[in-house]
Formats: C-alpha cells, sequence, structure tokens
C-alpha cells in the first residue's frame, strides 16, 4: 500500500520504483516515514539520515529522497550477500531513482566493530557537509539479534538530534521474537525515549517497524500521524512500556464479535 508523502519525488518513486529495488521493507512503512520526514523539515528539524542494512537502497533512497540542502544519507551493510555485487547495485539503484553520488555515502562493514567516529567519517571528508550536525532519522535494519541489536542502537544514540527518529525494522517478525524483547529493555534502560508507533507489516517479508523518539518529542509526531493517517489507524492503539502507541495498518478492523 503507497501513501501520500506530500513529497513529490518520494511518491513518484513509491510508484514507479520501489517495487523493482530488490529489498524487504515495504511501501505502507516507506509512505509513513517519508511524511515524517517531510515533516520534521517543517518544524526546523535539521540533520542526516542513516541506515544500517542498506542492502541495495530500496528503503535508502526513499530516506535518502527527503533530505534537504546540506544533509547527507549514510548507507553502512556488509554489501557482500548474496554477492560481491550488492555495493554496484546500490550506486546503480540511487542513479536510476534520483539519488545523486553526492547526496549519499556508502560505509562497507560490520557494525559490531564500528564507533560513532566512523559513522561520521564520510561527513567530514566532505568540505561542504556539517559533521556535527546530528542524525534527525536513524533507520536500523542490521543482525537481528540481542547483540547486533543493541550495539546498532549504542551507535545511533549520541548522534542523534534532540527531535530525532530511531526506526526498527522487522520487529514482531516471527523468525525474530527476541528483537521485541531486546527492545524493551532498551526503553526501560532509557524512559527518556518511547515507542511513539508502530507501522503494521503488509506481508510477512515485510514486518512491521516500531518509531522511537524521545519522551520530549511525541507532541511533534503523534497528533499529525493520527490524523495524517486516519483511516489507517489501528482503534485499540497499543502499550508499549506505558506509553500509548499509536498503530498505523493497511487495513484497521477490529475483530467481529457476535
Amino acid at each position: 500500500m503507497i501513501l501520500p508523502t506530500g513529497n513529490p519525488a518520494l511518491d513518484a518513486y513509491l510508484r514507479n520504483g520501489y517495487a523493482a529495488v530488490r529489498g524487504m521493507s515495504s511501501a505502507f512503512a516507506a509512505s509513513i516515514c517519508g511524511h515524517m520526514i517531510r515533516r520534521q523539515g517543517e518544524h526546523g528539524i535539521r540533520g542526516h539520515l542513516a541506515e544500517i542494512g542498506t542492502f541495495e537502497g530500496r528503503f535508502f533512497i526513499a530516506l535518502g529522497l527527503g533530505l534537504a540542502p546540506g544533509e547527507h544519507a549514510i548507507g553502512v551493510d556488509v554489501f557482500t550477500w548474496p554477492s560481491e555485487r550488492v555495493l554496484d547495485n546500490l550506486h546503480a539503484n540511487c542513479a536510476r531513482h534520483g539519488l545523486a553520488r553526492d547526496r549519499y555515502s556508502a560505509i562497507k562493514g560490520s557494525t559490531a566493530t564500528m564507533t560513532t567516529d566512523d559513522l561520521r567519517a564520510p561527513l567530514r571528508a566532505r568540505a561542504d557537509l556539517d559533521p556535527d550536525l546530528p542524525i534527525r532519522f536513524f533507520h536500523i535494519d542490521g543482525e537481528h539479534d540481542d547483540t547486533h541489536l543493541n550495539k546498532d542502537l549504542a551507535l545511533a544514540l549520541p548522534l542523534m538530534h534532540e527531535h530525532g527518529l530511531i526506526v526498527l525494522d522487522d520487529m514482531l517478525h516471527p523468525a525474530y521474537p527476541g528483537l521485541v524483547e531486546t527492545v524493551h529493555t532498551w526503553l526501560r534502560a532509557h524512559p527518556d525515549w518511547v515507542c511513539l508507533a508502530i507501522l503494521d507489516r503488509e506481508d510477512i517479508v515485510a514486518a512491521a517497524k516500531y518509531v522511537l523518539c524521545r519522551r520530549a518529542s511525541v507532541h511533534i509526531y503523534e497528533k499529525d500521524l493520527l490524523e495524517t493517517f486516519a483511516a489507517n489507524v489501528f482503534p485499540m492503539g497499543s502499550d508499549v512500556e506505558g506509553h500509548f502507541t499509536a498503530v498505523l495498518t493497511p487495513h484497521p478492523r477490529l475483530a467481529e464479535v457476535d
């Protein structure tokens, strides 16, 4: 399901290119994330964009098409699965769908051995970019286990804009049931962060995403999400660690009880 994002370039990509790029993120989630990136700009929230688990760029391109002047997209992946052609395919896909080569950087390697300085390195290499500008949107789709997810969250946290969003992929996926426990444990350890929204799955290969933000930033996003995507709001919502969490789903409904 594709929803309007308010970004003409992104809307065109979602309609005419997204499904052609190999990957597993849904257009439904990309639509909502694209809308939130645009809304950040409307609120003067400036910063770079980052993704762990970029693969061939399906979701990464959607993020990058929301860049404002002076902002940069950083994609991190081992780029060796399922073949050594993955990085070349990423560059080809970005060129094909309008994400210019000077608007993004690809970091090849495992986050298990990376530091925040490693993530900032491509920014420091460019005279036209501010390497100290925070990350305003961070998508994490790396190795799906407790150790790697905790490491990826530890990498992201010190880089985040005060009103930034961290989006976690493959939550509630039957193949990775332990990831939810990791996130709940992390939220309890970081009580200033909450789960703002759950973006429901469209298919088993395009699982749900958790959208995290600082508690003090909820007002920027929550009312807008509930109003803009009212037709996709699951009426019961959710409770994640004591915080009301909006649930957005392609086909919201309650069970019929006679």
